[in-house]
This record gives C-alpha cells, sequence and structure tokens, in this order.
C-alpha cells in the first residue's frame, strides 16, 4: 500500500509517501508562502528525491478540513487534479484527527488547537486505547473556553498541540484544571507523515472517494461569506 500526503490545512505545506506503514519521503516546511507556491514544487522534488513512480501510488490522502480555507482549497484541487490524472482514490482526513495522529500511542488526552480566529478554536479530542484512536469529541469549531470546560469535565490529563497553542496559552494556564503538556517541536503541527499514517487506517477500512466526489469540510463559514449574509440581513430589516 503507497499513499501520497498532501498537507496544506494551515501555515504548514507539507508533502509525504509512505508504504506499507514506512515513511519513504517527506517535505515539510512552515514558512509564509502561499501553498499555491510551495506544494506543487515540493512534491516534484520529493518525487525526485525517491523516484516515485506516480502511477504506482496506491491513493492520495488529503487534509479534509477545517483549516485555511484558502489552504485547504488548494489542497484539495491538487489532491482531485492527481486524481484525475492518476486515476486513483482519494481519502479524506480530518484536520484535527490527523493532527492528533502525530501523538499516537499518547498517554494523556490529545487536544489539537487550531486558531480560527475571534477566540474560536478548531479542535477536537482524542485518546490512544490498545493502539487504536478513540474519538472523545469530534472535530469541532468553538471557543476556546467551551473546549476547556470540556476537558475540565473528563478530568484526564491532556497533551495539547496545534498552530492554536501560541494564541491561547495564557488562557490555557488560567482556565484549565487537569495537568497538561504542550508536544514538543516535531510533533506539534501538520505533517502529511502523520496525515498518510491516519490515512492508511481508512484504506483498509475501505474509507475512500473518488476525485470528483471530494469537497473539503471547512466546519464554518468564510469571512467573506459571514459578511454576506450580514448584509443581506440588514437589507431585509
Amino acid at each position: 500500500m503507497k499513499i501520497l500526503g498532501i498537507e496544506s490545512s494551515g501555515l504548514v505545506a507539507s508533502v509525504a509517501v509512505t508504504e506499507d506503514g514506512i515513511v519513504i519521503g517527506e517535505y515539510t516546511t512552515n514558512f509564509k508562502k502561499t501553498h499555491s507556491q510551495t506544494l506543487l514544487p515540493m512534491l516534484d522534488a520529493l518525487k525526485k528525491m525517491i523516484d516515485l513512480d506516480m502511477e504506482s501510488i496506491d491513493a492520495i490522502a488529503v487534509s479534509g478540513g477545517p483549516g485555511s480555507f484558502t489552504g485547504l482549497r488548494i489542497g484539495s484541487a491538487t489532491a482531485k487534479g492527481l486524481g484525475f490524472a492518476l486515476d486513483k482514490p482519494l481519502i479524506s482526513v480530518p484536520t484535527v484527527e490527523a493532527l492528533a495522529y502525530n501523538l499516537w500511542g499518547a498517554a494523556t488526552d490529545i487536544c489539537p488547537l487550531m486558531d480560527a480566529r475571534r477566540n474560536q478554536t478548531y479542535t477536537g479530542i482524542y485518546r490512544f486505547e490498545e493502539g487504536e484512536m478513540k474519538e472523545i469529541l469530534p472535530q469541532c469549531a468553538v471557543d476556546l473556553g467551551e473546549i476547556i470546560d470540556t476537558i475540565n469535565q473528563n478530568g484526564k490529563p491532556v497533551t495539547f498541540l496545534g498552530d492554536g497553542v501560541p494564541v491561547f496559552q495564557q488562557q490555557i494556564a488560567e482556565k484549565c484544571k487537569v495537568p497538561y503538556i504542550f508536544a514538543p517541536a516535531h510533533m506539534n503541527r501538520q505533517n502529511a507523515a502523520a496525515l498518510c499514517a491516519r490515512a492508511e487506517e481508512y484504506y483498509r477500512q475501505g474509507r475512500m472517494e473518488t476525485a470528483a466526489e471530494h469537497r473539503p469540510d471547512y466546519l464554518r463559514l468564510s469571512q467573506a461569506e459571514r459578511e454576506r449574509l450580514e448584509q443581506q440581513k440588514k437589507q431585509k430589516v
């Protein structure tokens, strides 16, 4: 089983290839360049480095959302284009779930935090039991206080990770009543290798879709869509 992974849901741009549980190659950057500038050149560089025959890929894994609207659209378009060209299935992995998979086997609960602006976070709660990921709270878009309340109610130690940690760290310190830690640098952001690893489980379960079927899951409206709806409401008054 050979999977190509494309991750572009946040600032991180990442592509990877895994085969039968082994990371063959990965190219990841976390720098302020648009994914339209980085993804295809990164994929081309990785392809050349590992002598990848694109026809040998069994499936294309893509971060399915939530995340940056622009980033998700670029990743989705890239994955769909490759899916159509190669006639390969796509595996859409929820972004927050793939991020949590970085901490496979963690003894604590895992709470990814992605900065969704307006004091909101894209988040969820996950737990590993007997080598399997359990979804305690599915990915959602909520105020930070709401997810902290849920964590406190669960009463379990938790590990936070994601680009929301620097944004919400002070609030976590003030509100979180259970033991908590923050994931270290090599585990605390999205990466395509973790995406591929989670996608392997999806592949075995038959959870795939065609390129034509794939749509990102934004979880909430974009700012432009919200502003349009607000303007329409004002016009009706």
